[in-house]
């Protein structure tokens, strides 16, 4: 029970839980995703079992920063399954991650949060994020 590296095994479980926060259809690509994260040095891909069962995941990259002493690290997916929210799992998982990425020179997490998901916002809060409001992305496909 508790925080591991994902493997491939795990890849029902994480394309169920990308579910829940509205990411359908990656069945078809998720085994691969995982196995390019699990095998680089820069990432973490982390989930949280209960019970012998898959209930939260995490995926997490280094980036390093040339114009700054210290890297940052960002969360890119978070998840914990709807039944199991408000346990404290969550937490658990941030703050785990947030010992990993001191351990890698980094000062700082960031995460890109959308705007709709208000009680995910608040989770962070809690967690002493801050909200640094400008965000730019580009589509190239």
């Amino acid at each position: 029970m508790g925080i591991r590296i994902a493997n491939i095994q795990d890849w029902k479980a994480i394309s169920d839980l990308l579910g829940q926060l509205d990411y359908l259809d990656t069945e078809t690509f998720i085994k691969d995703k995982i196995e390019r994260l699990i095998t680089h040095p820069d990432e973490e891909l982390l989930v949280y079992e209960d019970n012998e069962r898959v209930i939260a995941f995490i995926s997490m990259h280094y980036i390093p920063q040339i114009a700054l002493i210290g890297d940052f690290a960002r969360i890119s997916y978070f998840a914990v399954d709807s039944t199991n929210r408000g346990k404290g799992i969550g937490q658990e998982i941030e703050e785990f991650c947030t010992e990993l990425a001191k351990k890698r020179n980094c000062d700082r997490l960031e995460v890109h949060c959308h705007s709709r998901r208000i009680d995910a916002h608040r989770f962070y809060s809690r967690q002493g994020y801050s909200e640094s409001p400008k965000y730019f992305i580009k589509m190239i496909k």
